[in-house]
């Protein structure tokens, strides 16, 4: 419950209203009475700004002039709700208020019905939970057309270049792969063969090219042979005295040796075969007989046959062979390799000629100085050694290299029927497929993509939330609108208003949710929104409107689930127009009052807020006056007694009163009260021959032609009576003395002027 205005400053005519809070507490009817301009209509916007926390409806009502900003703090429920810096410290939702402001948002704004009207009045139907759930669908509706925005945003940031003929959703749609550069290159491959068919068929597979080995352990084996049966003593001999004889002796004297046997002397001995010399006791000829011996000829044969057999392996034939079948693999793989993945092939032929040569000629020098020397163990000598070891990881190299390739001869057979019955067309297709995957999960595309397909899946599970929630609405109004309608209807009926209201229906608009409704007028239901003919802002009067406004103001009450809570603040509902709806808004607002935590009223017109006041249970009750204060207004406690007694009762007690008090203070007014008393009496006992606006003088006249006649209306006593008090209750009138402000009061004389009135009004 609202219990006070604690604080109002800057805001309106309120400049510093301190003075409030010391008044009596508001109670659960609180009436607020005004005149116009004076500050209602602000306290009703304050206490909407606080039901809804938007500060627009304060800071639009900053006062003129003042240096600070609104400050506000009411007492709510013995906390205070406070409004300071712009914001409120708390929500209040329980407040719903009915004023200017709430007829202009959802009826009419003058005498147009507009879409934000239908839009407002459909939420007010709705009620708390119904606007929830069209503030969800509202809410759906508008992520939705950002998903949209941002969609086409996302798409246009897609390079339209880089999806080929694929729309947005096809091209972010394509799976990724793994191993993509490969499949790509199989794909180029694939396609080239299917170009290139003919040409793949009459090229042949890979053949290693050959290299002849150097059997180094052979040649160190022959290189160390010996002949064991010759003593190592002729062995010296020997070579001593072929070192002796020169270059070629060797040979010269193992061709003599074979000689021997035919050249004897006489006596059957052998002889020189060069001088024929009996060589019978020659030392020397022992030892050359070992030393040429078969073994030695065998030995020999076998340097002369390994070193021929090797200079045939290791020609200049065999090596041109050899570059010649390392050019065309290379060729080969050239060709090869534009369909199939293969190895590398890059040998350096200059440098493994190179090493064959220098290997080849240090395994032929061993062998010819084994030959000159075949009795002589020998051996490779290091550089020969690490020549021939070079060459043979060279020959690896070649062999690794080539072998390779021809390891793939498997692969190149499957290109050759691939390739037979190949399609480029499709092969096309399949290689810009696999291209424009790499390119869509390829930075930036990739993430340009994710980022489109993450909201498009965001608008679709919004899309999706978006039709639960009209489900859920639409089987909300379908009971909810109906029941309005006869609310609305209801309220008019008790207002007396010659029309009600039918076809009160939802409709979904791009805007969002929207009211229809008419206005029925004599059977006739004039539409709301036409814009020629009958319609509303022509067939109701501004009385009309403000009723058909109260009443969709109750009738949306009544969908308040939390109504026992509210607090129900009702700005001036009365206008000069439709006064006589006075008793019956009066009578629903008693009605209102046991249903709601609070009702406040605020109006300009007093009658209207006396009526309320006198139906109201003392207890519960409470009233306040926002008056001028200098150059504004503040707020003070207001006696709703004294008004709602008329003048004539209000006057005859203060006669009385001065009868019984004789007090000085009241001398002149109660003077001044005995011609209105006089007045407001004769208004009361003669309605036909005293209406409204008659004088004293000219009823005398009336009176005294009439007296002792069957229309009599005064005795003669009574009207000499008349006559006498109205003499004297002139003296105390501007416009039958002029002096009257002055004029001299005898307070016995008066007080027996004042006895007699009293008793003339009794008759």
């Amino acid at each position: 419950m609202l219990e006070r205005f604690q604080l109002l400053s800057n805001i309106g005519q309120f400049d510093n209203a301190v003075a409030a809070a010391q008044l009596p507490p508001l109670t659960k009817l609180s009436l607020v009475y005004g005149e116009n301009g004076r500050g209602k209509t602000t306290l009703a916007a304050i206490l909407k700004s606080a039901s809804t926390g938007d500060p627009a409806g304060v800071m639009e009502r900053r006062r003129l002039g003042a240096a600070d900003p609104p400050n506000i703090v009411l007492t709510l429920a013995g906390a205070n709700l406070t409004f300071q810096n712009g914001v409120w410290n708390a929500p209040t939702p329980d407040i719903v208020v009915f004023d200017d402001a709430f007829v202009s948002a959802n009826v009419c704004s003058g005498i147009e019905v507009e879409a934000g009207h239908r839009q407002n009045l459909h939420e007010l139907i709705l009620g708390a939970p119904g606007v929830a759930l069209n503030t969800a669908l509202v809410g759906y509706v508008k992520r939705i057309e950002e998903h949209s925005k941002a969609l086409r945003q996302r798409e246009a940031a897609i390079p339209a270049g880089t999806r080929g003929a694929l729309t947005v959703d096809q091209f972010c749609a394509l799976p990724d792969e793994d191993d993509i550069d490969p499949k790509i290159a199989n794909a180029e491959r694939a396609l080239a063969a299917a170009k290139n068919a003919q040409a793949i068929q009459a090229r042949g597979e890979f053949v290693a090219p050959a290299l002849p080995a150097i059997d180094a352990d052979q040649i160190v084996t022959l290189l160390g042979r010996t002949l064991v049966d010759v003593e190592a003593d002729a062995i010296a001999r020997v070579r001593a005295h072929l070192t002796r004889l020169g270059k070629e002796s060797e040979e010269w004297i193992g061709k003599g040796m074979g000689f021997l046997p035919a050249m004897r002397v006489d006596d059957g001995t052998e002889a020189c075969p060069f001088c024929e010399q009996n060589l019978t006791g020659s030392p020397l000829l022992r030892h050359y007989q070992a030393y040429f011996s078969e073994a030695y000829e065998a030995l020999k044969t076998t340097i002369t046959e390994m070193g021929k057999a090797f200079a045939q392996e290791h020609r200049g034939e065999v090596l041109g062979a050899f570059e010649r079948s390392v050019r065309e693999i290379g060729e080969a793989r050239t060709f090869w390799g534009a369909y199939i993945d293969l190895p590398a092939f890059d040998l350096d032929t200059a440098a493994i000629t190179r090493d064959w040569n220098t290997a080849r000629d240090a395994a032929l020098r061993a062998l010819r100085a084994k030959f000159s020397a075949p009795l002589e163990a020998s051996a490779l000598d290091d550089a020969a050694r690490a020549a021939i070891d070079l060459y043979d990881e060279r020959r690896q190299q070649v062999a690794d290299a080539a072998g390779q390739l021809v390891e793939r001869n498997g692969d190149i057979a499957l290109v050759k029927e691939q390739a037979a019955g190949a399609n480029v067309p499709t092969a096309e297709a399949d290689l810009a497929r696999l291209q424009l995957i790499k390119v869509r999960h390829g930075e930036p595309v990739n993430a340009l993509c994710d980022a489109y397909l993450a909201e498009k899946a965001e608008k679709a599970s919004t899309e999706a939330l978006r039709d639960a929630a009209r489900v859920d609405l639409d089987n909300y109004r379908q009971n909810v609108f109906p029941a309005y309608q006869q609310a609305i209807n209801d309220y008019l009926q008790r207002f007396g208003a010659g029309y009600r209201v039918d076809a009160v229906n939802s409709v979904n608009t791009r805007g969002g949710s929207s009211c229809t409704y008419s206005v029925v007028i004599n059977q006739v239901a004039v539409p709301v929104t036409a814009s020629k003919g009958a319609s509303f802002r022509n067939t109701l009067s501004a009385g009309d409107r403000n009723t058909l406004a109260l009443a969709f103001f109750f009738a949306s009450l009544e969908q308040n689930a939390q109504l026992a809570n509210a607090i129900v603040v009702i700005d001036d509902p009365m206008t000069s127009l439709d006064e006589h709806r006075s008793v019956a808004t009066v009578q629903q607002i008693r009605l209102l009052l046991p249903r709601v935590r609070q009702v406040i009223v605020l109006s300009h017109f007093k009658p209207y807020l006396c009526d309320i006041w006198k139906g109201a249970t003392t207890g519960l009750r409470s009233s306040f006056l926002v008056r001028r204060d200098g150059q504004g207004s503040s707020i003070a406690e207001w006696d709703v007694h004294q008004d709602c007694i008329t003048e004539h009762d209000r006057n005859h007690a203060l006669v009385a009163g001065f009868v019984a008090t004789g007090d000085p203070a009241q001398e002149r007014p109660a003077a001044i009260a005995l011609r209105p008393m006089l007045e407001a009496y004769l208004r009361v006992a003669f309605p036909a021959d005293f209406p409204p606006g008659s004088l004293i003088g000219p009823f005398i006249g009336r009176c005294i032609p009439r007296v002792g006649a069957t229309n009599q209306l005064l005795s003669q006593a009574d009207i000499d009576e008349l006559r006498a008090l109205k003499d004297y209750g002139n003296n105390f009138h501007h416009d039958t003395n002029p002096a009257w402000q002055t004029q001299a009061i005898n307070s016995q004389e008066l007080t027996g002027f004042c006895e007699r009135v009293l008793a003339f009004a009794r008759k």
